[in-house]
């Protein structure tokens, strides 16, 4: 970015009151999307020249998204196939969305019948393991409250190397399709999946970035499990991103630094004391 002329702050920053608030309390504060989308707000709400746009999570995001699953569509139909099981990797919906909402359409009618699956990293269970009620989208609590699966809005994910996958709340519309049980949701630890992208790097000649290793790990599991039950099956997921500027977590996970993370229930249920209720 600041090679095009931007200047780029990390979150949380000097540059907001919330963000000085964090620093403050821990000068090594690992920092969430949450956190950053606050001060994001913040910075809007300060400067009335300024415009800001979320890129995840909201409604509006998914819709533009969905263009990843129309051309998805497109490319079975030229092979003449429909995929029996799609697999997305999940942490504020908008990839996921953009690949599974156009198949769910053709499930809902009647043109085919895929497994949907959500794959989220275990260190930030959103879905698995939040609760489905109304909360703020950001940290400070700025925003408008949404309707959506969240672990709570002060929650702060252990720093693992998906950046783009932390976030406390999923997206109210993939929320409402998993309430209504047409979406499944599993989460997979961070070094199955470096695992899974270091196989696939070596297969496919493509280094994928840490967040669709989620769903590349998700993908391997089905097609194992099809090998041990002779069953075929088509199974669909998006690279949604490149690993090259994400290769010092590569390093750590060649190297035995990487570890997984244990999420305890119980900052969980600190971070929900937080959230309102309605």
């Amino acid at each position: 970015m600041e090679l095009w002329g931007a200047t780029v702050h990390s979150s949380p920053s000097e540059l907001t009151e919330f963000g000085r608030e964090l620093l403050a309390e821990n000068p090594d504060h690992p920092g969430s999307l949450g956190i950053a989308i606050s001060e994001a707000v913040a910075m809007c709400v300060a400067d009335p020249n300024v415009r800001y746009a979320l890129g995840s999570v909201l409604n509006h995001v998914l819709m533009h998204q969905t263009i990843i699953g129309e051309e998805a569509l497109l490319q079975l139909a030229k092979v003449d196939e429909v995929p029996d099981v799609l697999v997305g990797c999940t942490g504020g919906g908008s990839n996921f969305g953009g690949l599974a909402f156009p198949f769910l359409r053709e499930k809902m009618a009647g043109k085919m019948n895929p497994t949907i699956r959500c794959v989220e990293p275990a260190a930030c269970p959103t879905l698995t393991k939040g609760e489905y009620r109304y909360d703020f989208g950001d940290s400070a609590g700025m925003t408008p409250l949404m309707k959506m699966h969240t672990l709570g809005n002060s929650f702060v994910p252990e720093p693992i190397h998906a950046g783009g996958l932390r976030y406390h709340g999923m997206s109210p519309l993939v929320s409402h399709l998993y309430e209504t049980g047409m979406v499944e949701a599993i989460s997979i630890p961070q070094l199955e999946c470096f695992a899974g992208a270091m196989e696939f790097a070596r297969t496919e000649g493509i280094v994928p970035a840490p967040e669709p290793t989620h769903a590349i790990a998700a993908a391997i599991r089905e097609a194992q499990a099809c090998k041990e039950s002779g069953e075929e099956k088509v199974i669909l997921t998006a690279l949604c991103g490149h690993g090259h500027l994400d290769l010092a977590s590569y390093e750590k996970y060649l190297s035995g630094e990487m570890i997984d993370y244990d999420l305890p229930d119980s900052a969980i249920a600190e971070a929900m004391e937080s959230v309102p209720v309605i």
